[in-house]
């Protein structure tokens, strides 16, 4: 049977719709204008949403391919654009995935264990969030140059250092982790040990599989903090060829030379990887965000 709506009803339906595709179309609007600086001749922001002129001299200069200049010569790329995006996407690789280890299991022990501290930890780890990372940049830096000393891999300008560093930001992961755990029965780990299964057995097999939504949502959380990151980046890595994304970038807006196109196109192209990751994981990510919110 048809739904007959009132008039004035029909009207805040109409006007729901039109307010949506307003919004929507706003919200589009810094990444069409993107788009445009990345496909306009020369290296300037300004200019109108559709560009009279299209060139695509930004892309094969992010894509790492010469160019033709003014007197028809190739000139090479101005920075390794794609090795930049390798090296972010390593190092966001190597934190994520150390990280969420590192979460599920001391998620687990704070959520099924008990033992003597076990609150005043939980509560260290959360006051210890509120402090910017950028605080400790003196302290990461003499860190990673004395351990260099010891363990070459491990000292400045290396990615695994960076990774370490990034993994160290954990404690919001763990206690997302640990509402979740305290939002699954305890009886189904019992009813594993009842099987003969042993903790590790139980922790693995039972609860693991039920948490899949809430370490999807730590896993992209975590690779899109170290993707972004950059103070820390900034501090640890010195070579152009060890630069990760975020710090490569201000190379476009730096010494008084603003690269806006080149820019523009290498923006675009580093979303594409987070696009896609977005894309694979999304049916797990609105459930896993809303995971542990109520206990019982």
């Amino acid at each position: 049977m048809p739904m007959v709506m009132k008039r004035s009803q029909r009207w805040r339906v109409l006007a729901l719709h039109a307010f949506l595709i307003g919004f929507i179309t706003l919200s589009l609007l810094p990444l069409l204008m993107i788009v445009s600086i990345s496909l306009r001749p020369g290296n300037f922001a300004g200019g109108s949403i559709l560009p009279r002129e299209i060139s695509w001299e930004h892309w094969r200069l992010a894509l790492g391919l010469p160019v033709l200049d003014a007197q028809g010569q190739l000139v090479p790329p101005p920075f390794p654009v794609l090795q930049w995006i390798a090296n972010s996407l390593k190092v966001a690789l190597l934190s994520a995935t150390a990280g969420l280890l590192l979460s599920v299991t001391s998620a687990y022990a704070f959520a099924r264990l008990r033992f003597a501290g076990r609150q005043a930890t939980l509560n260290a780890m959360l006051l210890l969030q509120m402090f910017p990372s950028v605080l400790a940049l003196v302290a990461l830096y003499a860190l990673f140059d004395r351990l260099g000393d010891w363990v070459p891999w491990l000292g400045l300008n290396s990615h695994w250092s960076l990774a370490l560093a990034y993994t160290g930001a954990v404690a919001q992961h763990i206690w997302l982790i640990k509402g979740y755990f305290d939002s699954v029965p305890a009886e189904l780990e019992e009813a594993a040990a009842v099987d003969g299964a042993s903790r590790f057995q139980a922790f693995v097999l039972v609860l693991l599989p039920l948490a899949r939504p809430v370490l999807a949502v730590v896993f992209v959380l975590a690779f899109l903090g170290a993707m972004i990151e950059y103070p820390v980046a900034s501090v640890l890595l010195h070579d152009e060829q060890q630069l990760t994304l975020a710090v490569g970038s201000r190379l476009f807006l730096f010494n008084q030379r603003y690269l806006w196109g080149d820019f523009a196109a290498t923006a675009i192209l580093a979303g594409l990887p987070l696009t896609l990751m977005f894309m694979l994981m999304q049916r797990w990510l609105v459930s896993g965000l809303t995971a542990g919110g109520v206990k019982g």
